[in-house]
């Protein structure tokens, strides 16, 4: 053993501990009925929990609406936030004010997030519901299930977009200034200089900014619980709110909990392996741009 490493031990053991406890316990609790008056006791029950969940057809409806929510948020980050990126980059005297500006909706904590924007599209006070009634648009957008998603979705994206921006940004700012003049040497355009030489050279940045946020989208609780609380008619009840209900309203079901957990940790797991190989098993490639015929 290493002195760096003996060093090291005591941590990543209360880590381990930390990790693998938890995890054995969830576990433990997929496969037993869990009772909690007069202290937790697990009374094994074999399958049952299992086959209780994969059967209900409403956990199925909130994967669903999970995976619906998941890919519109992730999407509408990235690209806003490698947008206001490039925006940003390309200011020199004003850059810092409005990366400030830009980055103000992440200080806020997401309940009084979703509170604000409760507030805001009340649908008898809140001044964007009376300003889309002017324009003869449906004022309460959380009393309608076809618009109580997509609102959601947005308000997420008004709080975390910023801190895409921000990952974005330093990865523009790391490019190589000497790469980005022998492309302007060669003839390249902007546009073909930032997808040919710049984006290919942020795939590590692209990819830290997907897992920071697709495995907070899958724990998504707070503004849904702040807003509409799975309603109307259960179209915003995503699988965390689910599991949510299971633990908590409904008796004995901290079992089928347990499984909703587990099918929440192996998501994750497999979204995170598909976006490393999708970016991080590519290296960086150097593009040539060809100059203009001559």
């Amino acid at each position: 053993m290493t002195f760096e490493f003996g060093l090291m031990l005591p941590a990543m053991v209360f880590l381990a501990l930390l990790s693998i406890v938890p995890l054995v316990m969830l576990i433990a609790m997929s496969f037993s009925r869990v009772r909690t008056l007069g202290g937790v006791r697990l009374t094994p029950n074999g399958f049952d929990n299992w086959v209780a969940v994969f059967s209900d057809s409403s956990i199925w409806a909130s994967w669903g609406r999970t995976i619906v929510y998941f890919v519109a948020l992730i999407v509408l980050e990235m690209v806003l936030g490698f947008i206001f990126a490039v925006v940003l980059n390309r200011l020199v005297r004003s850059r810092s004010v409005m990366l400030s500006i830009v980055l103000l909706p992440m200080f806020l904590a997401p309940v009084i997030v979703g509170l604000l924007g409760r507030f805001m599209l009340d649908g008898t006070i809140g001044l964007y519901s009376q300003i889309l009634a002017a324009i003869g648009l449906p004022g309460d957008l959380f009393a309608q299930p076809s618009t109580a998603l997509p609102t959601i979705v947005m308000i997420d994206a008004w709080e975390w977009t910023p801190l895409i921006a921000l990952i974005m940004l330093a990865g523009l700012t790391s490019v190589p200034p000497s790469t980005l003049e022998a492309a302007a040497v060669d003839g390249a355009g902007y546009f073909r200089t930032l997808f040919t030489i710049v984006i290919p050279q942020m795939r590590g940045v692209i990819l830290v900014a997907l897992l920071v946020r697709s495995m907070d989208a899958v724990r998504f609780y707070d503004i849904i619980t702040a807003t509409t609380n799975g309603g109307p008619a259960d179209s915003t009840k995503i699988i965390p709110l689910k599991l949510y209900e299971l633990a908590f309203r409904f008796n004995d079901q901290i079992g089928r909990a347990a499984v909703v957990g587990i099918m929440m940790l192996v998501f994750s797991n497999i979204i995170a392996t598909l976006f490393v190989k999708l970016f991080a098993d590519k290296e960086p490639t150097h593009a040539k741009v060809e100059g203009p015929a001559r």
